[in-house]
């Protein structure tokens, strides 16, 4: 599994509940251009709308800027390809207050690209620099050690 795409803030800014993997219907100049790592999930989230999944607000350049289409939209929604009954569960967790779906990174399976996000709660501010002490004193430990 290569990893072709990844939300670095989606751990920092998010605690992660659940994860789940889903395929995305896409364009065959997206799917050439995703492989070659050209995507971004910066400020990209899952939506439920009407009883089917999308991905909103992911960029998708052009895999070839001077041969694609005129109306080609790098942010359109990308709807996502899950089990019905992973979608009921999906939109029973939707509604809980407090919950969000965040995708997490982009990767392939076999000869698919495949979308793996996460059902996640916001994290408050003295959570997040909580977060950044753990980082600081794991990467001084790291550094003394390497000295030996």
């Amino acid at each position: 599994m290569k990893t072709l795409a990844d939300n670095k803030k989606s751990h920092f800014d998010y605690e992660i509940l659940e994860k789940f993997n889903a395929g995305m219907v896409l364009i065959g100049a997206e799917v050439k251009s995703i492989r070659l790592g050209r995507m971004s999930l910066a400020g990209s989230y899952v939506v439920i709308e009407a009883g089917e999944p999308y991905l909103v607000g992911s960029i998708v350049p052009p895999y070839q800027p001077k041969n694609t289409p005129q109306n080609y939209n790098e942010q359109r929604k990308r709807k996502l390809l899950l089990n019905k009954s992973e979608i009921d569960y999906l939109v029973g967790k939707a509604n809980q207050k407090g919950l969000t779906f965040v995708p997490i990174r982009v990767y392939t399976e076999k000869a698919t690209i495949k979308l793996e996000f996460g059902l996640a709660r916001g994290k408050k501010k003295h959570d997040k620099r909580e977060a950044i002490k753990k980082m600081e004193t794991r990467r001084e430990i790291k550094k003394e050690m390497d000295k030996f």
